[in-house]
């Protein structure tokens, strides 16, 4: 079967799409349950193009088939799974999504509906999961306002997008005139630019309080001040570091203004409250049945421009979901 090798840990330009055997087995955090998916589309995130320098802290060894999320169609399942064969499907895999066939855990799908695209699919489990918990932690209420920094990214988009699912109002903080753009089709509520005085703005836009929640996916030089967008007892969740360099925050910040900081990483959170796992899915399945999901798709890109479709998230120039055509 084709697909997309990593040979060596160089970044994304050491991906190429070769002719490699069909999984065997069992995917190795699935226990020995072997679950088989036809994939049709492949959806990329920050994990992906990380993995490519062998810098992702879950990553493998190289060679590897890349890829973490996928969209296709069940073709093997055990007996007792809640997912059967011809099942419509979408969920991450961590690595192995780019190739024509992909093991799986039913722990980590979704069924999508027959009125989806595959290519839509690709964009739902991880990015929506990772939104909808990071909403779930944060303790996000009807009324509230959230900060979104890296707002027109894969996670960001899905977090606006949620915003009246959760009642709550967005500020969608971006860099550019395109990534303006995402995120007001994903449904901000306000936008303000990182390149002005964007702290300033979102106090004006609170009434001089600040925000009730922030979730950044950004993290690098500019995290202190999306602390200081939080208003008096407020919360923030960490997605991610995507703006290259781990932050680092005085303490008495977090004592003196009663704020509160959580990162979240389901499957750890899982090992330790069993049912994690299945109430994101359950939250996310239920939107997502209910027509209320709205991906934001930025490029699709064929297998053969794999190696492209992972350089702009590298490089950040992607907006919205990068996906992947499989079949």
């Amino acid at each position: 079967m084709r697909a997309v090798v990593v040979e060596t840990l160089d970044g994304p330009r050491s991906a190429t799409v070769q002719e490699v055997p069909a999984p065997e087995g069992a995917h190795r955090r699935a226990e020995g349950r072997r679950l088989l998916v036809d994939v049709h589309a492949v959806g990329l995130s920050f994990i992906d193009p990380l993995q490519t320098w062998g810098r992702y802290q879950g990553g493998v060894e190289a060679p590897y088939v890349c890829g973490s999320e996928i969209s296709g169609q069940v073709v093997e399942a055990p007996k007792d799974s809640w997912v059967k064969v011809g099942d419509r499907v979408a969920g991450i895999v961590w690595q192995g999504a780019m190739a024509e066939q992909a093991l799986a855990i039913d722990d980590f799908l979704i069924r999508i509906p027959d009125s989806m695209s595959y290519a839509e699919g690709a964009c739902i489990y991880m990015n929506y999961s990772t939104a909808w918990y990071a909403l779930d932690r944060a303790g996000a209420q009807p009324g509230e306002t959230v900060l979104i920094t890296g707002a027109a990214g894969g996670v960001g988009t899905c977090v606006l997008d949620l915003g009246e699912a959760f009642g709550v109002s967005t500020i969608a903080l971006v860099s550019s005139d395109a990534k303006e753009k995402v995120a007001r089709d994903a449904g901000a509520t306000h936008v303000v630019r990182s390149d002005g005085d964007w702290l300033t703005q979102v106090r004006e836009l609170t009434g001089g309080r600040g925000v009730e929640v922030f979730v950044d996916m950004v993290g690098g030089d500019g995290f202190l001040d999306t602390v200081r967008s939080l208003r008096i007892g407020g919360r923030g969740v960490i997605v991610g570091f995507a703006g290259g360099s781990i932050p680092e925050l005085r303490m008495n910040r977090l004592l003196l203004r009663n704020l509160t900081l959580t990162g979240i990483t389901m499957d750890v959170m899982e090992t330790e409250h069993p049912g994690t796992l299945e109430r994101v899915r359950r939250g996310v399945q239920e939107l997502l049945d209910a027509g209320r999901l709205t991906p934001a798709i930025g490029a699709v890109y064929p297998l053969d421009r794999a190696s492209e479709a992972l350089a702009s998230l590298d490089d950040r120039t992607a907006v919205g979901k990068v996906v992947v055509t499989v079949r």
